[in-house]
């Protein structure tokens, strides 16, 4: 009897511990996904789970990526379908891109209608002429997980949550005979002619629909097949192919394929799906999509909703918002928790998921694939993300980005030109953006612990990558230290970024014991110092005879071999080593004046015209925040002995960059780099050369914070006396002792503890 009442009390205590742990705040109150849709931030409003294969979401236009055969400019407003200034939907997409200065998806458009059937979608002047349909924002609610909007010209209220891998669509319809469901098989985003190379529908049955779409954009060989279901049988079924007269027309002719034909296949489809509804009648629609088949596409359908109910869907898909949520809880002001959890949401939308249910995903090579052992992951932006978003990852979400350093290598292992991803998206690379930044991403996990594969099999497909002679100059890169301005457009960037990949290269060897690779790289690490101009005191485009480019303007973000940037904010693009670069600029004082002079200059809007994503919005004084390059730069004062001037910019960025409106964010949100900035330095460090343990102290902007580890610890930040006005840190403790050189360990982290800020109004100089 003792050792039964024993037993049970310990049972009860455990219980009792279990069930306090599974009991989570309610966050996802907190999160609000419209941030960030309107002017530059290219976030969607849509329905997703945390890294979903599905993004469900509205379009507000459908314009071409190319008008009178050049770019049309007014297409980059639409990277992420949806702007948050426009006044008429045309329908709902299955997948987004979060926040990407270029796009590509927006696949399998569906938009519900009443009264005569229209298949072109009409204009925003005139939503009438075709199937779009006004709205107001006043009817418009966007949540983690679900999205609703009533559709004014049709009477019909949409909504919309997600799994996965499917996208869960419920249109509520008025009383008519002529109810349709239009899927477009043309719509996307960035289109042109000719960027769907094949479209089919099959109708399996009166409620079952499958096919797929192959188009040539962004991603060149991307198939995406989808299965659908319909939650009442439709009367009627037809189609409308805008493919126009071609030579060979085959004998399908035989058939009228237009009405209640059950196979179709062309380059420009559009389907249509008649019901009768009743008044307020609802019909739900299940869209999976798959990498690989119908076949798994009907799988993913079928093993993620079942017979799940859209309002089942909508709570299980929130439920897994608020668990990943409740990772970092913290304590501030309504706003201060909005603007948290948002930037929380967004990191945790990309990468996404790259497999089906049963593990299988096409790869680079166009096989098919399984993953063993792992969730395979695209979406990889990786030149804005390897600065802060996958250092996040590697304290909160730890098993994620293991999994996603795995899908890197086997980017690697599958590609025939034997090269980590730089832009990747389902199974191809885009080449996107400049660096060989996943080298970053693949060493920081390694160094810190979070990396359960082959770490030699990583430092060998680093050096691989980084070899690649014929890349955009790594050839010159690798022979003369530098890449002459008359090779390469974006020579100085290049360069740059290049010597800080090879330092993350160079500290993976070392934490491997392979010292004559370490020797190797961090020699060419140090290839940053061949642009700088010592009479200029900034980067500066070199010649291949050894001199600097003559025509010169340190402002300008065109011709002078840069990415978007300019000198003044590349030329402190040296995150692996700060010391070094504040030696090259004249020591610690001339350092932190050149540091003022970039937050205070006034940078004349001529400079910035032509740039697509920045705006006056996300600048302060010269320092670009709404693009990546100089996110590091503000914490570089504590290298230069004045760590006040870091905590006075890092709060005066968080205020002006980051608001709870759908304008809020200060240029694209880059598949979460900006959102990681945010988290990041709100909780009081940053890292600033990733592939290092160590972060770089700024100013906490929240009261109180805990971050819930994977390991099962917990790390807390205590901010006392934290305000708007008490920015300065006064002391710093660990676990009760004191930080004095302003740098955090990873290490230190992962461990659990407490970390302890007191906050003032002054100054400590």
């Amino acid at each position: 009897m003792k050792n039964t009442a024993t037993f049970a009390l310990i049972f009860f205590v455990f219980l009792s511990q279990y069930s306090k742990a599974q009991q989570f705040e309610k966050l996802i109150q907190y999160v609000n996904p419209l941030i960030g849709t309107e002017k530059m931030g290219h976030t969607y409003p849509g329905a997703t789970v945390p890294f979903g294969a599905v993004q469900l979401s509205p379009e507000t236009d459908t314009i071409s990526y190319e008008l009178n055969g050049k770019y049309n400019g007014e297409v980059y407003k639409y990277c992420a379908g949806y702007r948050y200034e426009n006044k008429t939907i045309v329908g709902f997409s299955s997948t987004h891109f979060s926040g990407t200065g270029h796009s590509d998806l927006g696949d399998f458009l569906i938009m519900p209608t009443v009264g005569k059937l229209l298949l072109n979608p009409g204009t925003a002047s005139h939503p009438e002429s075709g199937y779009r349909s006004r709205f107001s924002h006043e009817n418009e609610k966007a949540e983690a997980g679900y999205y609703k909007v009533k559709l004014d010209d049709h009477h019909i209220l949409a909504e919309l949550t997600a799994t996965t891998r499917t996208g869960v669509h419920r249109y509520t319809f008025p009383k008519s005979d002529q109810s349709h469901i239009i899927l477009d098989l043309t719509a996307g985003i960035y289109n042109y002619e000719g960027k769907n190379v094949w479209t089919y529908v099959r109708v399996e049955n009166n409620g079952t629909v499958t096919g797929y779409r192959q188009t040539n954009g962004w991603a060149r060989t991307r198939t995406v097949y989808f299965a659908m279901k319909f939650s009442k049988p439709f009367k009627s079924y037809g189609q409308k192919n805008l493919d126009g007269a071609q030579a060979y027309k085959g004998f399908w002719r035989k058939f009228d394929q237009n009405k209640n034909f059950p196979e179709i296949a062309g380059k420009n489809l559009k389907m249509y799906f008649d019901f009768d509804t009743q008044e307020n009648e609802a019909v739900e629609v299940k869209l999976a999509i798959s990498p690989v088949s119908q076949t798994n596409a009907l799988e993913n359908l079928e093993k993620e909703t079942g017979n799940l109910s859209f309002d089942q869907i909508k709570a299980k898909a929130q439920e897994n918002w608020n668990k990943e949520l409740n990772k970092i809880v913290i304590k501030g002001s309504e706003t201060e928790k909005t603007n948290f959890y948002t930037a929380m949401y967004h990191t945790f939308i990309s990468p996404t998921t790259y497999m089906d249910i049963n593990g299988e995903y096409k790869g680079l090579d166009q096989n098919i694939h399984k993953a063993e052992g792992f969730t395979n992951y695209t979406t990889f932006s990786i030149w804005d993300t390897y600065r802060a978003l996958h250092p996040f990852f590697n304290i909160i979400q730890p098993k994620r980005n293991n999994d996603m350093v795995k899908s890197m290598m086997a980017h690697y292992d599958q590609f025939s030109m034997k090269m980590l991803p730089i832009w990747s998206h389902y199974a191809n690379d885009n080449w996107c953006m400049s660096g060989y930044h996943s080298v970053s991403v693949a060493a920081d996990a390694v160094i810190k612990g979070n990396y359960n594969g082959d770490p030699k099999e990583v430092l060998k497909a680093c050096i691989a990558t980084a070899n690649k002679r014929d890349y955009e100059g790594i050839g010159y890169y690798i022979d003369m230290g530098y890449i002459p301005a008359e090779k390469n457009g974006t020579s100085v960037s290049n360069t740059l970024e290049y010597a800080y990949d090879d330092w993350a290269i160079a500290q993976l060897a070392k934490h491997l014991g392979e010292t004559e690779i370490y020797n190797q790289f961090i020699k060419r690490s140090e290839n940053w110092k061949n642009n700088f101009d010592p009479k200029a005191g900034f980067m500066r485009p070199r010649l291949a005879d050894g001199s600097f480019k003559k025509d010169f303007d340190m402002l300008s973000t065109h011709g002078q071999g840069f990415i978007e940037g300019n000198s003044w904010n590349y030329s402190f693009f040296v995150p692996q080593n700060p010391d070094g670069l504040m030696q090259m600029m004249g020591g610690k004082k001339k350092f932190a004046s050149k540091l003022d002079e970039l937050f205070t200059m006034h940078l004349p809007d001529e400079f910035f015209a032509d740039t697509e994503d920045i705006t006056r919005e996300g600048i302060i004084g010269g320092y670009v925040h709404g693009n990546e390059p100089a996110h590091h730069v503000a914490y570089f004062y504590n290298w230069a002995g004045q760590p006040w001037k870091t905590q006075a910019q890092i709060r005066r960025i968080l205020d002006m960059q980051y608001k709870a409106t759908p304008d809020g964010l200060g240029g694209n949100d880059d598949a979460g780099q900006m959102s990681a900035w945010y988290i990041l330095s709100s909780l009081g460090f940053y890292p600033v050369a990733p592939g290092s343990e160590d972060y770089a102290i700024g100013s906490p902007a929240v009261d109180h914070a805990v971050l819930n580890l994977e390991n099962g610890k917990t790390f807390e930040i205590d901010a006392i006396n934290q305000s708007p006005k008490n920015i300065y840190v006064e002391k710093i403790l660990l676990n009760g002792k004191e930080i004095k050189n302003f740098t955090l360990k990873h290490s230190e982290i992962t461990a659990g503890g407490k970390l302890t800020f007191y906050m003032s109004t002054k100054a400590k100089k």
